[in-house]
């Protein structure tokens, strides 16, 4: 064999395991595999995982933070408003080097695929053509999947409607959407409509930035499952952000969500983003703005967490790692029993890759060679640590490594280094 990792945790709780690559797919997945490779990485009780997926994002702005200004206040509408003054100054080279240089950090972090909307609101399409440019050049490591996104409103923008479909017939991916930005709610109620079809006549997967808003009766989402069933789209179409739902009485709540999985709707929350830009307008109690994940989770549909921004108009923050987006995804919803932790890592990995559709995701034999060799032993850890990635393997290379994390002490009677794992012998209370 080409490469084989020894003695691998994987996620699904399999200890002892060693995963044997031929080429760019796995051929193996068992105990003590009889054979030998050209190089045998020890995992020894580490776990690897399949990479990183992020199902939300926005590649077009990333990098951005602080042109032609920094966003003051750290509010939604300020940062559109900023994105609304950077977008006649952007070049392509720029938009090109910065997406680039964020797709270097995610590989190091582990992170392969990504979901980006991209603004066509621009009549240039200046960014959508970078993108598609970014796209070309990262396939060798990167899965880059774009939706064409109307920022400014599909039917607020001029030429919005045209601009969306030239997106499309370039090669963008998917069709996006952003009702509750529209003038009124009828509009944004139209444009679900209008744009659902658009995805039907031609095939492709929907994701929409619906109800992104601490107002309850902010419901696009109900017309978006609404017209996903009329138009057979069932397993296709992804509601991102779903805010209100935060917001909204538990009995709309009940009726909205058995609606959604009744429409096979998938899911995405952003915690990053979520926690610090809903409830600006709240005092006391603050709300906390990420939709019902738990609720949705426990309904059948599929949820994901995305990053969203990083150093952008909208977020000053962020480095591209995932599990510090399931790390606040834990917290942000509750979700600290062991089901709910381990849901959260699903949420970034297999959650994510599913409704990108990726072909080949996973570890089984046949699956393409791609994962993360982590400084842990389980997710739970990965997630508490936001555990270093020791080996980042893509189509059976390993294309990054980072040394273990290990702080050498000098203390009288204790150990030379701590790693902040949990110790392997633990002490009764017997």
């Amino acid at each position: 064999m080409d490469l084989i990792i020894r003695g691998a945790n994987l996620p699904d709780g399999r200890t002892g395991i060693d995963i044997g690559i031929v080429g760019e797919r796995i051929a193996a997945v068992e105990r003590h595999l009889p054979a030998k490779a050209a190089r045998e990485i020890d995992a020894h009780g580490r776990l690897v995982s399949p990479p990183f997926v992020d199902a939300h994002f926005h590649m077009d702005a990333t990098l951005s933070l602080g042109l032609p200004r920094m966003n003051k206040s750290g509010t939604l509408l300020e940062g559109i408003q900023l994105w609304g003054e950077l977008k006649p100054l952007l070049t392509a080279e720029a938009v090109i080097e910065r997406a680039l240089a964020y797709c270097d950090w995610a590989v190091a972090r582990g992170l392969l695929a990504i979901r980006s909307h991209v603004d066509i609101c621009d009549p240039r399409l200046l960014a959508v053509d970078a993108l598609l440019e970014v796209k070309r050049r990262v396939k060798p490591y990167i899965d880059l999947q774009l939706v064409a996104f109307p920022q400014d409103g599909y039917y607020r923008s001029q030429g919005a409607v045209k601009q969306l479909e030239v997106a499309l017939d370039r090669g963008v991916d998917v069709v996006g959407g952003i009702p509750h930005f529209e003038r009124t709610m009828a509009d944004g109620a139209a444009s679900v409509r209008a744009l659902c079809e658009i995805a039907a006549r031609r095939g492709l997967m929907v994701d929409m930035h619906c109800d992104e808003t601490d107002d309850p009766l902010s419901r696009h989402v109900e017309t978006l499952a609404y017209e996903t069933t009329r138009l057979g789209l069932q397993g296709r179409v992804t509601g991102s952000h779903l805010t209100s739902m935060h917001s909204m009485d538990n009995y709309y709540a009940s009726k909205l969500i058995a609606l959604m999985a009744e429409a096979e709707l998938n899911a995405i929350a952003n915690p990053l983003i979520n926690i610090v830009i809903q409830g600006r307008h709240d005092t006391y109690p603050k709300r906390r703005g990420m939709t019902r994940v738990p609720e949705l989770m426990k309904a059948g549909l599929t949820v994901a967490f995305g990053h969203d921004c990083v150093m952008d108009p909208w977020y000053s923050m962020g480095s591209g790692d995932m599990l510090e987006v399931a790390h606040m995804g834990v917290h942000v919803g509750q979700m600290t029993s062991l089901d709910s932790m381990r849901a959260c890592f699903a949420a970034v990995t297999e959650n994510a890759a599913k409704i990108l559709g990726l072909d080949g995701y996973g570890l089984a034999p046949g699956c393409f060679a791609d994962m993360v060799v982590l400084q842990c032993a389980d997710p739970i850890e990965a997630i508490r640590l936001k555990a270093t990635r020791l080996q980042v393997i893509r189509r059976g290379k390993v294309v990054a490594e980072t040394p273990a994390a290990v702080t050498r002490l000098d203390l009288p009677s204790r150990p030379q280094s701590v790693e902040f794992t949990r110790p392997l012998a633990t002490v009764s209370n017997a």
